[in-house]
């Protein structure tokens, strides 16, 4: 039985869904990242965030951890290449490069404290803002070369990864699905009963990339 700590729409949406590929058993646990964090919780994560994994009664973070966690514990259920397999080198470079490339930055998009700022305006934004789009034209570059998926025709937990990132991105002035390759890659995951699971049960709204905000 897993215990995923989680906020809806947050750095654990990747973990929930890829929770799901696996079929395992699992309860949820709100944290609400609007209020400040109580002192069980902190014990379990210091950093506050989310996602926390329990397994076994141990917490486990780190969104990009756990994906390759859950991989590792449940072969079965296709989330990455077996370690040796044509593929499995460029998933865990997925994995690490999406986390710093995308997670990082976004987390200075949400956090104007991070840099200093009380509030963002459009000039302090405009640096990240920079960063992010030339992260999506880049993997917009690979899949075009080598899609529909970061492993070609071979789906894997970078995809939710990269999915909810992109999720992310919906009210920016140019959102990632308005790089054709990204759409397309978009629309293939949420498509996938896991990824509508968790957000039926998140009870998320929007970005169904049909127009919905």
């Amino acid at each position: 039985m897993y215990t995923l700590y989680y906020s809806p729409g947050a750095a654990s949406l990747a973990v929930h869904a890829a929770i799901h590929e696996t079929g395992a058993d699992h309860q949820l646990v709100n944290v609400d990242l609007d209020v400040p964090r109580t002192d069980d919780y902190l014990r379990l994560n210091p950093q506050g965030t989310v996602p926390t994994l329990l397994i076994d009664g141990v917490a486990h973070r780190e969104s990009a951890a756990l994906l390759m966690l859950l991989a590792e514990r449940h072969p079965e259920a296709n989330l990455a290449p077996a370690p040796g397999a044509p593929g499995r080198a460029e998933w865990l470079q997925w994995t690490v490069a999406l986390a710093t490339s995308l997670g990082g930055p976004f987390r200075h998009w949400f956090y104007p404290q991070d840099l200093g700022r009380d509030t963002h305006d459009e000039a302090s934004r405009a640096p990240v803002r920079r960063t992010l789009e030339a992260g999506f034209e880049r993997i917009a570059s690979h899949l075009a070369a080598h899609g529909p998926y970061l492993l070609g025709e071979q789906f894997s937990s970078a995809d939710y990864q990269l999915c909810m990132y992109m999720r992310w991105s919906r009210a920016m002035p140019k959102p990632a699905t308005e790089w054709p390759e990204l759409d397309r890659l978009a629309r293939l995951v949420i498509a996938r009963p896991a990824w509508r699971s968790a957000v039926a049960m998140e009870k998320l709204r929007g970005w169904q990339l049909d127009g919905d905000q």
